[in-house]
Protein backbone atom coordinates (compact mmCIF):
# COMPACT_ATOMS: atom_id res chain seq x y z
CA UNK A 1 0.00 0.00 0.00
CA UNK A 2 1.65 3.17 -0.61
CA UNK A 3 2.29 5.53 2.19
CA UNK A 4 3.07 8.73 1.86
CA UNK A 5 5.29 11.12 4.51
CA UNK A 6 4.48 15.04 4.99
CA UNK A 7 6.03 17.47 6.27
CA UNK A 8 5.57 20.35 7.89
CA UNK A 9 6.71 22.89 10.16
CA UNK A 10 5.29 22.94 14.29
CA UNK A 11 3.80 19.75 15.60
CA UNK A 12 0.75 22.00 16.15
CA UNK A 13 -0.28 21.99 12.40
CA UNK A 14 0.97 17.98 12.15
CA UNK A 15 -1.81 17.60 14.36
CA UNK A 16 -4.55 19.92 12.63
CA UNK A 17 -3.99 18.58 9.13
CA UNK A 18 -3.57 14.94 9.85
CA UNK A 19 -7.33 14.57 10.37
CA UNK A 20 -8.23 16.05 6.90
CA UNK A 21 -5.90 13.78 4.86
CA UNK A 22 -6.34 9.61 3.88
CA UNK A 23 -4.96 7.33 6.23
CA UNK A 24 -2.03 6.18 4.64
CA UNK A 25 -0.80 9.89 5.33
CA UNK A 26 1.78 10.25 7.87
CA UNK A 27 2.52 13.81 9.19
CA UNK A 28 5.80 14.47 10.93
CA UNK A 29 7.03 18.10 12.13
CA UNK A 30 10.28 19.23 11.48
CA UNK A 31 10.17 21.67 14.48
CA UNK A 32 11.17 25.09 11.97
CA UNK A 33 14.99 24.62 10.65
CA UNK A 34 16.86 21.41 10.59
CA UNK A 35 20.33 22.97 9.06
CA UNK A 36 21.96 26.70 10.21
CA UNK A 37 25.30 27.88 9.73
CA UNK A 38 27.34 26.53 13.11
CA UNK A 39 26.35 28.94 16.40
CA UNK A 40 29.93 28.45 17.83
CA UNK A 41 33.27 26.65 17.93
CA UNK A 42 31.50 23.45 18.98
CA UNK A 43 29.41 23.15 15.66
CA UNK A 44 32.39 23.58 13.59
CA UNK A 45 33.26 20.37 12.03
CA UNK A 46 37.17 19.28 12.37
CA UNK A 47 37.66 19.14 8.46
CA UNK A 48 37.93 23.20 8.57
CA UNK A 49 38.16 24.17 11.93
CA UNK A 50 41.25 25.42 11.19
CA UNK A 51 40.36 27.66 7.99
CA UNK A 52 40.41 31.40 8.97
CA UNK A 53 36.34 31.76 7.35
CA UNK A 54 35.29 28.61 9.83
CA UNK A 55 34.18 30.59 12.44
CA UNK A 56 31.84 32.38 10.65
CA UNK A 57 30.49 29.97 9.04
CA UNK A 58 30.62 31.60 4.95
CA UNK A 59 33.52 30.78 2.72
CA UNK A 60 34.94 34.17 1.79
CA UNK A 61 37.41 32.33 -0.42
CA UNK A 62 35.12 30.64 -2.32
CA UNK A 63 32.17 32.33 -3.22
CA UNK A 64 30.70 32.99 -0.12
CA UNK A 65 29.77 29.22 0.21
CA UNK A 66 27.68 28.95 3.66
CA UNK A 67 29.28 26.25 5.78
CA UNK A 68 25.65 24.18 6.65
CA UNK A 69 25.28 22.00 9.92
CA UNK A 70 22.65 20.10 11.55
CA UNK A 71 22.35 21.23 15.25
CA UNK A 72 22.37 19.11 18.04
CA UNK A 73 19.03 20.16 19.16
CA UNK A 74 17.81 18.68 16.24
CA UNK A 75 20.05 15.88 15.34
CA UNK A 76 16.35 13.57 16.99
CA UNK A 77 14.25 15.35 14.62
CA UNK A 78 16.48 14.47 11.50
CA UNK A 79 16.93 10.87 12.58
CA UNK A 80 12.97 10.30 13.12
CA UNK A 81 12.23 11.69 9.92
CA UNK A 82 14.89 9.62 7.92
CA UNK A 83 13.56 6.92 9.95
CA UNK A 84 10.12 7.78 8.78
CA UNK A 85 11.66 7.92 5.29
CA UNK A 86 12.16 4.66 4.64
CA UNK A 87 8.45 3.44 4.80
CA UNK A 88 7.20 6.26 2.51
CA UNK A 89 6.62 5.86 -1.30
CA UNK A 90 6.21 9.28 -1.62
CA UNK A 91 7.49 12.84 0.30
CA UNK A 92 5.45 16.05 0.25
CA UNK A 93 7.11 18.91 1.80
CA UNK A 94 4.54 21.31 3.12
CA UNK A 95 6.54 24.21 5.11
CA UNK A 96 5.43 27.45 4.95
CA UNK A 97 4.97 28.97 1.57
CA UNK A 98 7.44 32.01 2.29
CA UNK A 99 10.96 32.65 2.51
CA UNK A 100 11.94 30.59 5.40
CA UNK A 101 9.35 28.06 4.44
CA UNK A 102 10.87 27.22 1.02
CA UNK A 103 14.46 26.83 2.41
CA UNK A 104 13.49 24.70 5.38
CA UNK A 105 12.08 22.41 2.45
CA UNK A 106 15.26 22.62 0.57
CA UNK A 107 17.28 21.81 3.72
CA UNK A 108 15.28 18.21 4.23
CA UNK A 109 15.88 17.79 0.50
CA UNK A 110 19.19 17.86 0.82
CA UNK A 111 19.87 16.09 3.94
CA UNK A 112 16.52 13.20 3.68
CA UNK A 113 18.32 12.89 0.23
CA UNK A 114 14.57 10.74 -1.10
CA UNK A 115 14.73 8.41 -3.93
CA UNK A 116 11.09 8.69 -3.71
CA UNK A 117 8.85 11.03 -5.64
CA UNK A 118 9.07 14.07 -3.87
CA UNK A 119 6.74 17.60 -4.36
CA UNK A 120 6.24 20.38 -2.45
CA UNK A 121 2.82 21.55 -0.79
CA UNK A 122 1.78 24.77 -0.19
CA UNK A 123 -1.63 25.76 1.26
CA UNK A 124 -2.90 29.00 3.20
CA UNK A 125 -5.25 27.72 5.61
CA UNK A 126 -5.76 24.57 7.24
CA UNK A 127 -9.19 23.34 5.91
CA UNK A 128 -9.88 19.91 4.23
CA UNK A 129 -11.23 22.25 0.90
CA UNK A 130 -7.50 23.69 1.14
CA UNK A 131 -5.59 20.61 1.75
CA UNK A 132 -7.22 18.97 -1.18
CA UNK A 133 -6.49 21.30 -3.41
CA UNK A 134 -2.91 21.39 -1.95
CA UNK A 135 -2.48 18.06 -2.55
CA UNK A 136 -3.59 18.69 -6.36
CA UNK A 137 -1.38 21.03 -7.21
CA UNK A 138 1.94 20.45 -5.63
CA UNK A 139 5.09 21.85 -7.55
CA UNK A 140 8.57 22.09 -7.43
CA UNK A 141 10.77 23.60 -4.77
CA UNK A 142 10.77 27.59 -5.92
CA UNK A 143 14.87 28.06 -6.16
CA UNK A 144 14.52 31.64 -6.12
CA UNK A 145 12.98 31.85 -2.36
CA UNK A 146 15.34 29.29 -1.53
CA UNK A 147 18.75 32.12 -2.40
CA UNK A 148 16.87 35.03 -1.07
CA UNK A 149 16.89 33.10 2.22
CA UNK A 150 20.71 31.86 2.10
CA UNK A 151 21.93 36.13 0.78
CA UNK A 152 19.91 37.21 4.07
CA UNK A 153 21.54 34.39 6.37
CA UNK A 154 24.92 34.89 4.80
CA UNK A 155 24.57 38.85 5.08
CA UNK A 156 23.34 38.45 8.49
CA UNK A 157 26.66 36.27 9.15
CA UNK A 158 29.18 38.32 7.61
CA UNK A 159 27.77 41.99 9.05
CA UNK A 160 25.41 41.68 12.06
CA UNK A 161 27.89 38.81 13.37
CA UNK A 162 30.39 41.06 13.55
CA UNK A 163 28.64 44.41 14.37
CA UNK A 164 26.61 42.53 17.30
CA UNK A 165 29.87 42.30 19.67
CA UNK A 166 30.67 46.14 18.88
CA UNK A 167 27.61 47.14 20.15
CA UNK A 168 27.74 45.27 23.42
CA UNK A 169 31.39 46.68 23.84
CA UNK A 170 30.73 50.07 23.32
CA UNK A 171 26.55 50.75 23.75
CA UNK A 172 25.10 48.47 25.87
CA UNK A 173 25.18 44.29 26.52
CA UNK A 174 23.41 42.06 24.34
CA UNK A 175 22.27 44.60 22.21
CA UNK A 176 21.63 43.84 18.54
CA UNK A 177 23.02 45.04 15.45
CA UNK A 178 19.85 45.07 13.72
CA UNK A 179 22.17 42.56 11.89
CA UNK A 180 20.83 42.33 7.38
CA UNK A 181 19.13 46.01 8.73
CA UNK A 182 22.60 47.59 9.49
CA UNK A 183 23.92 47.02 6.33
CA UNK A 184 20.77 48.63 4.19
CA UNK A 185 21.52 51.58 6.54
CA UNK A 186 25.21 51.31 5.88
CA UNK A 187 24.50 51.66 1.96
CA UNK A 188 21.57 55.30 2.57
CA UNK A 189 24.32 56.34 4.68
CA UNK A 190 26.82 55.72 1.85
CA UNK A 191 24.24 56.96 -0.67
CA UNK A 192 23.64 60.30 1.35
CA UNK A 193 26.93 61.20 1.56
CA UNK A 194 27.58 60.89 -2.11
CA UNK A 195 23.95 63.21 -2.20
CA UNK A 196 26.01 65.97 -0.01
CA UNK A 197 29.43 65.83 -1.63
CA UNK A 198 28.04 66.37 -5.19
CA UNK A 199 28.32 69.41 -6.94
CA UNK A 200 26.68 71.31 -9.49
CA UNK A 201 27.82 72.36 -13.22
CA UNK A 202 26.38 74.63 -15.21
CA UNK A 203 27.01 73.99 -19.19
CA UNK A 204 25.12 75.14 -21.92
CA UNK A 205 24.79 73.81 -26.04
CA UNK A 206 22.93 74.77 -28.69
CA UNK A 207 20.15 72.17 -30.43
CA UNK A 208 18.32 73.09 -34.03
CA UNK A 209 15.88 71.91 -35.79
CA UNK A 210 16.78 73.19 -39.76
CA UNK A 211 14.89 72.24 -42.92
CA UNK A 212 16.51 71.11 -46.45
CA UNK A 213 14.66 70.92 -49.61
CA UNK A 214 11.33 70.10 -47.15
CA UNK A 215 13.40 67.92 -44.91
CA UNK A 216 13.47 68.74 -41.79
CA UNK A 217 16.37 66.84 -39.74
CA UNK A 218 17.66 67.99 -35.92
CA UNK A 219 21.49 69.01 -35.41
CA UNK A 220 23.71 69.74 -32.48
CA UNK A 221 26.97 72.28 -32.50
CA UNK A 222 29.92 69.56 -31.27
CA UNK A 223 32.79 71.52 -31.46
CA UNK A 224 33.86 75.59 -31.77
CA UNK A 225 37.11 76.50 -33.15
CA UNK A 226 37.87 73.26 -33.04
CA UNK A 227 37.61 72.38 -29.75
CA UNK A 228 34.68 69.95 -28.59
CA UNK A 229 32.09 71.85 -26.32
CA UNK A 230 31.12 69.83 -22.98
CA UNK A 231 28.60 67.88 -21.82
CA UNK A 232 27.16 66.07 -18.75
CA UNK A 233 29.90 63.70 -18.51
CA UNK A 234 32.79 65.61 -18.70
CA UNK A 235 31.84 66.70 -15.37
CA UNK A 236 33.48 65.44 -12.02
CA UNK A 237 30.33 64.71 -9.58
CA UNK A 238 32.86 65.39 -6.87
CA UNK A 239 34.00 68.79 -8.08
CA UNK A 240 31.98 70.15 -10.23
CA UNK A 241 34.11 70.98 -12.17
CA UNK A 242 36.06 69.20 -15.37
CA UNK A 243 37.30 65.93 -14.71
CA UNK A 244 41.44 65.89 -14.84
CA UNK A 245 42.87 65.81 -18.13
CA UNK A 246 39.58 67.19 -20.01
CA UNK A 247 40.17 69.29 -22.72
CA UNK A 248 36.34 70.43 -23.42
CA UNK A 249 35.09 73.94 -23.93
CA UNK A 250 32.60 75.12 -21.58
CA UNK A 251 30.00 77.31 -22.70
CA UNK A 252 27.64 79.44 -21.07
CA UNK A 253 24.21 81.03 -21.25
CA UNK A 254 26.11 84.62 -22.74
CA UNK A 255 28.41 82.70 -25.24
CA UNK A 256 25.03 80.85 -26.59
CA UNK A 257 23.41 83.93 -26.90
CA UNK A 258 25.80 85.41 -29.09
CA UNK A 259 26.48 82.23 -30.98
CA UNK A 260 22.82 82.17 -31.82
CA UNK A 261 22.74 85.80 -33.18
CA UNK A 262 25.48 84.77 -35.35
CA UNK A 263 24.20 81.97 -36.96
CA UNK A 264 20.16 82.69 -37.54
CA UNK A 265 19.80 86.34 -36.97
Amino acid sequence: MDHTLVIVESPTKAKTIRKFLPSNYEVLASMGHVRDLPKGAAEIPAAVKKEKWSRIGVNTTEDFEPLYIVPKDKKKVVKELKDALKGATQLLLATDEDREGESISWHLLQILKPKIPTKRMVFHEITKKAINKALDQTREIDMELVQAQETRRILDRLFGYELSPLLWKKVAPRLSAGRVQSVSVRLLVRRERERRSFKKASYWGIKASLVKDNVTFETKLFSLNGQRISNGSDFDEQTGKLKQGNKSLIIGEEKVNDLLKIFFF
